[in-house]
């Protein structure tokens, strides 16, 4: 904001404060005529000044601050009543603005003065006031019920990625001040008729005490101090009623636009000039009216001409009518809004909303967007927009999550209770409906809040309905992060690495690979959630290997291979040991002799029986590792690294398989157990 108006506002606390003190001083301290008169004169362009305001202004909340300064000027207002009050009583003189307006505008008629001030109060006070405070009213509680609508509707246009948290939170903030506007106009407009009650008390004392002071302190004639004081009184009441009129109309005008386009000016004019017809239909009427006998023939007939030049001219000015055209074809409709698939997509039932509506407490968005942060930093890879919306065919608290619109977990929620997790050490059973958590397949029980703080003494885990949906929805991401990686994705990935690796880029794309090949090996690791954040290592690795291999597969283990020591680093221990189940060599050889098969995804290289037995001997290890706090895992030849990955992963597809050759050369590697074929 530049140029005076910037100035002036830089000053306003400044402003606002002595403007305040000195309305208290012109309440406590008596003011000489001519400074009176300079502050009715300031009192009736304020008032003049906010109505045209109020008229410019395109939407309410362009003039937020209009109910503390309503708040300021009645009380402006009020004290100018109290300092003319005290000239009157004391001086019988006010000044020349209320001598002016006691006199001339009403020609010294007090009874005519009079007649005229009841009627502007009248007006004030049953017809303005009150309808800006129905309004005021009716649109506050509107805006209050409206506000959990609109609060979803920004929220999921958040989640669907159609604006930033800038945008929302400046939608957010706009609401709220929308709903302290009209709930602050509504307690304003009771300002504005204590105004006008005061207005019409504070003349019936002037007369009477007026008349009193007149006659027996002034020694005044009856009719003298009757003329006197009733002309003054009349005067002060109208310049004081003028000011509050413009201003209860400023806040009728304001309240009444909620719906506006343009300033008052500019819609009044287009919408009345849009119907030129009315306008000459109401210039017949007039001439009708105008001839009609013992009527003022001139004043209607002139108006006629007027609205009829208005309405003629308004109706040239229109778009002349397009000829008439044969109907064109209907334009087929767009099938493509229909395949369009969300990547990533959460079903809700009815009785869940109120997680996600932020105005009953609901911070599933918030949590989602912690989600998206938390897997970018964790694999490197940006999740899609994630859409939240309700489904009435599903259970009240039941939930649904769609990858590429189909489902991959359902799971239902009891909200208002919390889910006590049992971790293996936990004391003692708690009475509750019991389930298996959906995330991870612990033994969990749902409990109210009562026994809440009795399972967490017993050894408990106890979360919230939302942070288990929350970690639901995070472990499927991870277990599906290969699936949400696109091309485009890949070509993201690969701008941001050329901004400051422009070479390696170069080389890669597309003299040895192209982006379908990138993109199968991204996918690979992503599978086996191997993080992608280090881009730079992948492309190198792959730009050495490109030449020779051609295989996705191959190559991915090469980039293993590099990412070896972040690949260990979430199971070496303290120790710097890593601890896993060994293969043996017969099984080994097994391997390496049906490799072509594995890959294909045949598991028929072994036995049915044989397999069975090779399942089952890998799950009593990897159980025991977990009831012995080690991650379980299998340790392997490179030459068979994906083959045994293959071959497991129907069974135990969170399985971690790392090579030999994956693992740093600082790191010491310890058999938990030998898997064999025998």
């Amino acid at each position: 904001m530049n140029g005076l108006p910037g100035k002036i506002s830089a000053k306003g606390d400044l402003i606002v404060a002595v403007g305040v003190v000195a309305i208290l001083i012109v309440m406590t301290v008596p003011m000489p005529p001519f400074l009176l008169d300079l502050l009715l004169t300031l009192n009736i362009s304020l008032a003049l000044t906010v109505l045209l305001v109020s008229m410019y202004t395109a939407r309410p909340l362009e003039f937020s601050t209009f109910p503390s300064l309503l708040l300021v000027l009645t009380l402006f207002r009020l004290s100018l009543n109290v300092a003319s009050t005290r000239l009157i009583l004391g001086d019988a003189y006010a000044g020349h603005v209320i001598q002016a307006f006691g006199s001339f505008v009403v020609k010294g008629n007090y009874a005519l003065g009079l007649v005229i001030f009841l009627i502007l109060v009248l007006i004030n006070f049953v017809v303005i006031t009150r309808g800006a405070g129905r309004i005021a009213e009716v649109a506050a509680r509107f805006t209050l019920d409206a506000m959990p609508g609109k609060q979803m509707s920004i929220d999921a246009d958040l989640n669907a990625g159609l604006i930033d948290e800038r945008e929302a939170r400046r939608r957010r903030e706009e609401i709220a001040r929308e709903a302290d506007f009209y709930g602050a106009m509504d307690g304003a407009s009771k300002f504005v008729r204590g105004d006008a009650i005061a207005g019409l008390i504070i003349t019936a004392i002037d007369i009477v005490g007026g008349f009193f002071v007149g006659v027996v302190q002034k020694g005044m004639g009856f009719s003298q101090a009757l003329h006197t004081y009733t002309v003054l009184t009349v005067g002060d009441g109208l310049v004081s009623q003028i000011p509050a009129l413009m201003i209860s109309t400023s806040a009728g005008i304001l309240v009444s636009r909620a719906a506006a386009e343009a300033n008052l000016g500019r819609d009044v004019a287009f919408q009345m000039l849009s119907h030129p017809k009315a306008a000459l239909v109401a210039s017949g009427v007039l001439v009708v009216l105008g001839i009609m006998p013992g009527m003022p023939t001139l004043p209607f007939l002139m108006l006629a001409a007027v609205v009829g030049a208005v309405g003629y001219t308004a109706r040239r000015t229109e778009a002349p009518p397009e000829e008439e055209v044969p109907p064109r074809e209907v334009p087929k409709e767009d099938v493509a809004d229909y395949l369009r698939v969300d990547p990533v997509e959460v079903e809700i039932g009815y009785g869940l909303i109120p997680l996600v509506d932020v105005e009953q407490g609901g911070d599933l968005l918030d949590r989602v967007v912690h989600i998206r942060k938390e897997l970018a930093l964790e694999l490197g890879v940006l999740v899609p927009p994630i859409r939240i919306r309700d489904n009435i065919q599903l259970k009240p608290d039941e939930y649904v999550i769609l990858i590429w619109g189909e489902e991959v977990a359902r799971w239902e929620l009891m909200v208002g209770r919390y889910l006590a997790l049992n971790p293996g050490t936990a004391a003692e059973e708690i009475p509750g409906r019991k389930v298996r958590e959906p995330a991870f397949g612990l033994e969990a029980v749902w409990i109210s809040e009562g026994d809440r703080e009795k399972a967490e003494l017993a050894g408990y885990t106890v979360v919230e309905a939302p942070a288990v949906l929350a970690t639901h929805l995070s472990e499927v991401l991870k277990a599906y992060a290969h699936r949400l990686l696109s091309r485009q994705d890949v070509q993201n990935l690969l701008d941001n690495v050329k901004k400051q690796y422009p070479a390696v880029v170069d080389e890669l794309v597309p003299e040895l690979m192209n982006l379908g090949g990138i993109q199968k090996v991204l996918q690979n690791l992503l599978k086996e959630k191997v993080p992608i954040r280090d881009m730079v290592t992948i492309l190198e690795t792959l730009a050495d290997h490109a030449s020779a291999v051609q295989d996705p597969d191959m190559l991915t283990e090469y980039v293993r291979q590099a990412l070896g020591r972040t690949i260990c680093s979430a199971y070496v221990g303290e120790d710097n040991t890593l601890v896993g189940i060994t293969l043996d060599p017969d099984l080994e050889q097994v391997l390496v002799q049906h490799a072509d098969l594995i890959r294909q995804g045949q598991a028929s290289v072994l036995p049915p029986e044989q397999l069975q037995k090779l399942y089952g001997r890998l799950e009593e290890l990897t159980e025991d590792m977990a009831n012995k706090g080690l991650q379980p895992l299998v340790l392997c030849a490179p030459k068979v690294r994906l083959y045994f990955r293959r071959l497991v992963e129907p069974k135990f597809p969170d399985l971690p398989v790392i090579s030999y050759a994956e693992v740093p050369v600082d790191v010491s590697v310890r058999s938990f157990g030998m898997l064999s074929l025998s």
